[in-house]
């Protein structure tokens, strides 16, 4: 059980870490575009590159923030019917869920996103936009790790519902 709990704790320690940078992100995010709208229509200016920053910064966003979001349980659910269980039928929820859906899918998707990870990195690929942003692969890379992260704090999510459900009613 002290391994459970010491587990629980480092997981949920790095993913809050991960959830404050990728809110800086976010307020980054929302700092370019409205520089890059307030050039565009007052200056009639745009540039390839901050587009792709954009969309770079809002992939890191999404791809980062999702152990976070699983973490403090804001994913998206249908809570219809979830919101009123018990506090130990959501915990066999998610204990079976964890194991059956989320666990095996972000093993699946680490397995499957090393080999075009791989390959962006052998071919140092970059935007293929004239004026595009290098390094693309950095962005990739970030695909297999966000679902490392994921799978974490998904094996937590499953010590936690254990934990729960050995609990006395």
């Amino acid at each position: 059980m002290k391994f459970i709990n010491i587990y629980i704790n480092f997981i949920d320690k790095l993913n809050d870490k991960i959830g404050s940078i990728t809110s800086w992100l976010t307020a980054l995010l929302v700092l370019v575009v409205s520089y890059d709208v307030i050039v565009r229509y007052l200056v009639e200016e745009s540039s390839v590159g901050l587009q792709e920053f954009e969309w770079h910064l809002f992939s890191l966003i999404f791809l980062l923030s999702a152990a976070y979001t699983l973490k403090i349980d804001d994913h998206v659910r249908v809570d219809v019917f979830y919101t009123k269980f018990s506090p130990r039928k959501q915990a066999w929820i998610n204990f079976l869920g964890s194991i059956l859906f989320l666990i095996p899918f972000c093993i699946v998707v680490i397995i499957a996103s090393q080999d075009f990870v791989s390959l962006s990195f052998r071919i140092n690929e970059t935007s293929p936009d004239a004026g595009g942003l290098p390094a693309r692969f950095i962005l990739k890379a970030f695909i297999p790790i966000s679902f490392f992260l994921l799978l974490l704090q998904g094996i937590a999510l499953v010590f936690k519902s254990f934990l729960k459900l050995k609990e006395k009613d």
